[in-house]
């Protein structure tokens, strides 16, 4: 699957699939999704070699910062993205200027981490610098439990705060507030969608029952995403929610993709870096990938947001990924909305 680059590019008008449009989507990518992951990888033109240097050039671009994660509405997303939770201003905009540099082209930020200026400010500087550069995929969310009535107005207020013409991904931050609440939040979403101020509409930390429920509601457009803590050490736990959202075009994204640096002395992970020659977070960053999550690891020093993109000249084997499935012990490092009513 492919998408050309202007596909990805954040000032462009909407172009957003409803429910309908969404069914014939996911009609054509039903073999891929059957089958494991639906991986995209961005358009890439015609080499001196014809396909075989096309073929080529698609196994340099997998796993790495090029690489993109294909969503229901038509659009892309790149895979690795920097997220900026609990980060300061000033922190925010040195990773994210730091990250842009080394060639992410996505962060994830939210209203209720204070910090969509700072990540806004050093997008539009970057872009400023390198006017030919694709466009950032920019994340933000809205505050947890903010009224139905309210979602309009802060989605206004994160595009303004971002400076940036949209915003590529608008997820709903918490499930909470009951069905009639998420419900309506969710349509303000869509509103947003249709006006063009958002691009892609997800959710995030959103549990089965509370996905099944807007689906069942039949709004014009579904999620595209719903972002949860993943990592080995609750990927079992959360596999059910993990299958259901394949099943129905929704694509994980998974933050704590490094569990917040609570197993980095974890045994098995150690021996399998020894055993590559990498670090601990590049192998959790490279599981997540070969899942087909979008993984948003997330570091205030340059070392290790560079590090932890550069995960395209390794693999795990097969037994290296049962060994890390195996880890799971049902692990959340922070909040878990996920059963709330």
């Amino acid at each position: 699957m492919s998408t050309s680059a202007t596909s990805r590019h954040a000032s462009l008008p909407a172009i957003p699939a409803t429910t309908t449009q969404r069914a014939e989507i996911l009609a054509k990518t039903s073999a891929m999704v059957g089958a494991g992951p639906a991986l995209g990888i961005s358009a890439m033109g015609e080499g001196a070699n014809g396909k075989a240097d096309m073929e080529g050039r698609e196994v340099e671009r997998k796993y790495s910062l090029e690489m993109d994660i294909e969503l229901a509405d038509g659009r892309a997303m790149p895979a690795i993205q920097l997220g900026v939770y609990e980060m300061s201003e000033e922190e925010a905009g040195k990773a994210v200027e730091w990250a842009l540099e080394a060639g992410y082209r996505g962060v994830d930020s939210a209203s209720l981490y204070d910090n969509e200026k700072a990540a806004g400010s050093a997008i539009t500087t970057y872009l400023a610098r390198k006017p030919d550069s694709l466009a950032v995929h920019f994340t933000t969310k809205l505050r947890p439990e903010t009224p139905p009535s309210q979602v309009s107005a802060d989605i206004a207020n994160s595009l303004s705060l971002s400076t940036l013409p949209a915003i590529s991904l608008y997820l709903l931050h918490a499930p909470y507030g009951g069905p009639k609440a998420r419900l309506n939040s969710w349509l303000a979403v869509c509103e947003a969608i249709t006006s063009g101020n958002v691009l892609s509409g997800g959710v995030s930390n959103f549990g089965l029952r509370h996905l099944q429920e807007l689906i069942d509601a039949r709004p014009r457009y579904l999620p595209v995403v719903n972002q949860i803590e993943l990592h080995p050490f609750n990927y079992r736990t959360r596999l059910p929610l993990v299958e259901f959202c394949r099943r129905n075009g929704i694509v994980i994204q998974a933050y704590a993709p490094l569990v917040r640096g609570e197993r980095m002395q974890n045994e098995t992970l150690k021996a399998i870096a020894g055993k590559k020659g990498c670090s601990v977070a590049q192998v959790l960053v490279r599981w997540g990938l070969q899942k087909g999550f979008c993984v948003l690891p997330k570091s205030v020093k340059k070392e290790r947001i560079l590090e932890n993109c550069n995960v395209s000249w390794f693999d795990l084997s097969d037994k290296d990924m049962e060994e890390l499935d195996g880890l799971d012990e049902g692990l959340c490092t922070d909040w878990n909305p996920l059963n709330c009513e």
